[in-house]
């Protein structure tokens, strides 16, 4: 039977809702808390934990409480199961929204791009993909799955407070082949 949350307490994970909502600032905290705090939101609302996991800036299984909703979403990844939803209730997203997207040489980050495939010449990235949390219709989070093959994850965090600068990974394959190019003019002169 579900009921109806009243707090993140029953969403059986209080910590994340707890460093969320003292980590996020100004609309961000009513977007994170929308979700805690929605009366349509069930306890069971797998697909509005896995967001609340994926918006913590310390990894999205950096806490316990997180561990099974995320490892249940990497195994639905892997096999192609559409991600998951959640209902945000009467008050909407408020410009909150997830997506996955499968990593490539075409999509990932420069770090983990690498030659593979037949004789080396092919691009791949040592992800499996890519999901981008946005709040307030800006780029939040962004979590690279299955890094180095059925391996952790790597969070990107672009929120309040944070210094990293968002990119397209769209680019890094172009910056990834730039940065070859000159490593091996760089090597070349030398000789």
């Amino acid at each position: 039977m579900k009921t109806s949350l009243t707090s993140c307490k029953e969403v059986r994970i209080p910590r994340i809702c707890v460093v969320l909502s003292h980590a996020l600032i100004g609309a961000t905290v009513s977007a994170s808390m929308a979700v805690c705090m929605s009366e349509d939101a069930r306890a069971d609302d797998w697909g509005c934990q896995v967001i609340l996991c994926l918006s913590n800036p310390g990894g999205p299984e950096q806490y316990g409480e997180c561990v099974p909703p995320m490892e249940r979403l990497w195994r639905a990844l892997r096999h192609g199961d559409p991600f998951p939803t959640c209902d945000f209730g009467t008050g909407g997203s408020r410009g909150t929204s997830v997506s996955n997207t499968f990593a490539s040489g075409g999509y990932c980050r420069e770090d983990l791009l690498y030659w593979g495939g037949p004789e080396q010449s092919e691009l791949l990235c040592r992800a499996d993909g890519a999901i981008n949390v946005e709040i307030d219709n800006q780029l939040y989070t962004r979590v690279w799955w299955d890094v180095g093959g059925r391996g952790p994850s790597i969070t990107e965090f672009y929120g309040p407070g944070s210094t990293q600068v968002p990119y397209d990974p769209t680019q890094s394959a172009a910056l990834f082949l730039k940065l070859i190019e000159q490593e091996e003019s760089g090597f070349g002169g030398g000789h």
